[in-house]
């Protein structure tokens, strides 16, 4: 995949991305403790839908948008409070529009929700991107923005003096090795510091990469959401994302949002959650 994440905001795979970080960030910023969040790719930190880079694939018209139209009656909080983040930035931007203005990427998203304790580090590696980034967040004390790769900062930056934390990590899958990259940053991260909460977005095409890839998780306190939509063959047509450690509600909140996600994202979507083993009703984070 060539993923310059400006072709794809606020497509399917950002919708099922952000709405998992919005609710893992409320909910771990629901105990009053510091918390420290990693961003190892977080890409040029908010999209203009109107670029021509948005245009030239118009995914959000078959992600955000769709949900942003779509009725409030009997949507799932989980929605609502991922729909609420997003609106509220585009309205940085203006008064309220027809269409979406422009799309927070994940450090954007983080932002919004961290509170004036926690600690924010967001990774980018692409040097126009993370030049974005810098000046999407300039002047702001809260967010340090590196220009490195995020892969070595899981090494680095785990365990976090705060001994709480969100990892996301958001590669690019650029690569053809990857999964193989993910799946050793998430050893040395677990390695060094296992009760931390990670979250991972991967692509669904080779379907025995994935599979090897989780295997790989095996024995692990995971939560897995998918999502699969109707697209041509040149497209990404599913993604997942692997939450290890998920906070306590968190599968409630998911098992609750992704049947009303796949109702609205439109016809032929499929969502589906796995729970391994059986989440027990208790925090996953280090005291």
């Amino acid at each position: 995949m060539n993923y310059r994440h400006g072709f794809h905001a606020g497509n399917f795979a950002d919708v099922l991305k952000h709405l998992a970080l919005c609710e893992l960030l409320r909910l771990l910023a629901s105990k009053d403790k510091k918390l420290f969040v990693l961003d190892t790719h977080a890409g040029a930190g908010s999209y203009d839908l109107g670029s021509q880079m948005a245009a030239r694939t118009g995914e959000a018209e078959a992600g955000i948008a769709r949900l942003l139209a779509a009725p409030r009656a009997g949507m799932p909080a989980a929605v609502t409070r991922y729909l609420a983040a997003v609106s509220a930035y585009d309205r940085k931007f203006g008064p309220p529009a027809a269409a979406l203005r422009r799309y927070p990427g994940s450090p954007r998203l983080i932002r919004g929700i961290m509170r004036a304790t926690d600690r924010f580090v967001a990774c980018e590696l692409h040097p126009q991107d993370a030049l974005s980034l810098r000046r999407e967040f300039a002047g702001d004390l809260a967010v340090e923005v590196r220009q490195a790769d995020g892969y070595h900062a899981v090494k680095a930056m785990l365990p976090p003096p705060e001994r709480r934390a969100l990892v996301l990590l958001d590669p690019p899958f650029e690569a053809t090795d990857e999964f193989e990259k993910l799946a050793r940053a998430l050893r040395h991260g677990l390695r060094r510091f296992a009760t931390g909460c990670y979250a991972v977005w991967y692509p669904i095409k080779d379907e025995a990469a994935v599979a090897e890839f989780l295997a790989a998780q095996a024995g692990l306190k995971t939560v897995r959401l998918e999502l699969h939509v109707p697209v041509d063959g040149t497209k990404l047509g599913a993604c997942g994302v692997l939450v290890i450690n998920p906070p306590w509600k968190f599968e409630e909140a998911m098992v609750e949002a992704l049947p009303w996600i796949e109702a609205h994202l439109g016809p032929g979507v499929s969502a589906r959650l796995v729970a391994s083993p059986a989440t027990e009703p208790a925090p996953a984070q280090a005291s």
